[in-house]
């Protein structure tokens, strides 16, 4: 067999051992084939130069799971961050993916941080209830408004605060730690027309964040008007009053930012979607057509700016009565999807804004708060449904599912089940990791889908970093005990004794009673009694003549006592009538009988 036979021979061998073209290696790099034919010895090389079986298998792998998941779901597996005590009513994640926050029907929220997260998958901020100062651990949770749910979360487009939409009418704002910034005014109550209030009269159902303008924010109430906010002064920049059928109020359950904040969409208690063009210019001022107040009462010029006519409107959109839970825009500001809690999810065309490009049934929810949104390449809508129906009845009343929808066949894709109820679903693109929040009146976590080889950080970075154990060669700080005085609030300044020893004498400020002049040492003119023991006091009484004696002697001869004395206060007294008076004469004796 001549030489060109052998070469064939070699490379059929090698291609049928590696599946691949023949490499080889020249000098410091690997060649092809044909730079190796004049060496026939370097075709004898080692398999992993040219690709090894194990390599083929896993692209075969790869190329099997996108023919069975051609969405590349990462649904791979799950974790679950715990801590609500209810259902987890919504969440958002921040734009690069660093923190997500939580709210819950428990009326807290709480804060993640996945980079400094471990693996007990616990919030990072220890946060005081109902007004947002640091406090010790365990309280690691955000009172945001007491006795009022989170509805609503969203982050600023720079990530650096946050706008948190509770039951009550003052949204609040908060920096990325979780300090309060500040809250919007409350309106008043009493004014009818609501362009005249500066604030919400009743409560908040949603709000968000300007995708772009950092210091622009909008919020939804039941009073019945979209309220734009200037968050760098939390003050009310426009009111924006959707048009009726009649002249009553009818509430506003959702709003909606486009990708570049140009449109603006509202849906209402009626069924209704209104869409507003609030790029540029956007309304007129609100003190036009008024009575200002008094000069008095005056207390500020009202600065903002009043809208009312949509660009589009569309009635009936759901049924009337169910609240309209959450609105979304596609990237390119063609659909807008929109879910109630009719159970039902529609996507609509704004370029045919009359009828629904395909409409879902059999999507039940339990919360006015169940969101929607659209995957990262906007090919799949996602939303949460309720443990309600048959399949919750056989499950024993209890599961959810994250159910995917397919945007371009206009079909339900795929359902992911849950352990309760979901009410919020997002997927973050840059993480590749999906959220859901899930709970019932039991507890409540946010379950995050993820895959090892598609997805991220995120949650990836937790799972990885278990808490340290526990050593038996551990040894803490020595225990320190303090008596309640050494405290600082009971510590006493060792520089102000002989002030401090005067004041413990002083029985007003000691607030001591007056032990009298039966006890302890003399002071002040009064003696004290210490029963003899003070030779001091022992002289005074003796000496001295301090004693009282009329308390001391007997009455009689204290009485006797003045009668054989000539010094006396009557003999002084008698003393210039000595010579002028009659000598005394007194009878004598008489001596008796001897007879007798």
């Amino acid at each position: 067999m001549d030489d060109d036979d052998e070469l064939a021979e070699l490379r059929a061998a090698r291609a049928a051992r590696t599946g691949q073209a023949t490499l080889a290696v020249v000098g410091d790099y690997i060649a092809e084939e044909a730079d190796a034919l004049d060496d026939p010895m370097r075709f004898h090389l080692p398999l992993s130069f040219a690709g090894s079986d194990d390599d083929s298998d896993d692209d075969e792998d790869e190329e099997d799971q996108a023919e069975e998941d051609p969405y590349q779901l990462p649904i791979g597996h799950e974790v679950a961050l715990q801590g609500h005590e209810r259902a987890v009513s919504c969440l958002d994640i921040e734009h690069s993916g660093n923190r997500l926050i939580s709210g819950s029907l428990d009326y807290t929220l709480r804060i993640f941080d996945f980079n400094g997260m471990k693996a007990d998958l616990r919030s990072f901020r220890e946060i005081t209830p109902s007004d947002g100062h640091p406090v010790p651990v365990p309280h690691r949770e955000i009172t945001p408004s007491d006795g009022h749910p989170v509805l609503a979360l969203s982050w600023s487009p720079s990530g650096d605060a946050f706008l948190c939409v509770t039951g009550s009418a003052q949204p609040r704002f908060y920096d990325r730690d979780g300090k309060l910034l500040g809250e919007t005014v409350r309106g008043d109550m009493y004014i009818r027309d609501m362009r005249n209030t500066k604030g919400h009269i009743t409560g908040c159902t949603g709000g968000c964040w300007h995708p772009i303008d950092r210091y622009t924010a909008a919020t939804s109430s039941e009073d019945g008007t979209v309220r734009i906010w200037d968050t760098n002064h939390i003050l009310q920049k426009t009111v924006v009053r959707p048009t009726t059928p009649s002249a009553s109020r009818v509430g506003v359950t959702a709003c909606a930012f486009n990708s570049d904040g140009k449109l603006l969409a509202a849906g209402m208690l009626d069924g209704g979607i209104q869409v507003w063009g609030v790029g540029g210019k956007f309304g007129h001022s609100a003190a036009v057509g008024i009575v200002l107040p008094p000069s008095a009462q005056m207390v500020e010029k009202q600065g903002w700016t009043y809208a009312s006519r949509p660009s589009q409107i569309l009635r009936g959109a759901h049924e009337a009565q169910s609240e309209i839970s959450s609105l979304a825009f596609s990237q390119d500001d063609r659909l807008l999807a929109s879910r109630s809690t009719d159970g039902s999810l529609k996507l609509w065309d704004l370029r045919a804004f009359k009828s629904p490009l395909a409409a879902w049934h059999d999507l039940p929810t339990n919360y006015a708060t169940t969101n929607i949104t659209f995957s990262p390449d906007e090919r799949l809508l996602l939303t949460g449904t309720g443990a309600v129906g048959p399949v919750a009845a056989a499950a024993g009343g209890s599961g959810g599912a994250v159910v995917f929808v397919d945007v371009r066949e206009l079909k339900e894709v795929r359902r992911v089940g849950m352990p309760s109820s979901v009410a919020a679903v997002q997927w973050h693109g840059r993480l590749n990791q999906i959220f859901a929040g899930v709970g019932d009146k039991r507890g409540g976590a946010v379950r995050v889908l993820y895959d090892t080889t598609t997805s991220e950080r995120g949650a990836l970075l937790a799972v990885g970093r278990a808490p340290r154990a526990a050593s038996a060669f551990d040894s803490g700080l020595p225990l320190v005990i303090k008596t309640p005085h050494a405290l600082p609030m009971y510590r006493e300044d060792t520089g102000r004794k002989r002030s401090r020893l005067k004041e413990r004498q002083d029985p007003i400020k000691t607030r001591k009673p007056d032990p009298g002049a039966t006890a302890g040492m003399g002071r002040a003119g009064r003696i004290g009694n210490t029963g003899g023991t003070l030779l001091t006091q022992h002289l005074l009484k003796t000496r001295g003549k301090l004693q009282n004696v009329d308390s001391e002697m007997d009455p009689r001869e204290a009485i006797l006592r003045h009668a054989n004395t000539k010094d006396d206060q009557i003999s002084m007294l008698t003393a210039a009538y000595a010579k002028t008076q009659p000598k005394p004469v007194f009878a004598e004796p008489e001596p008796e009988d001897e007879d007798d």
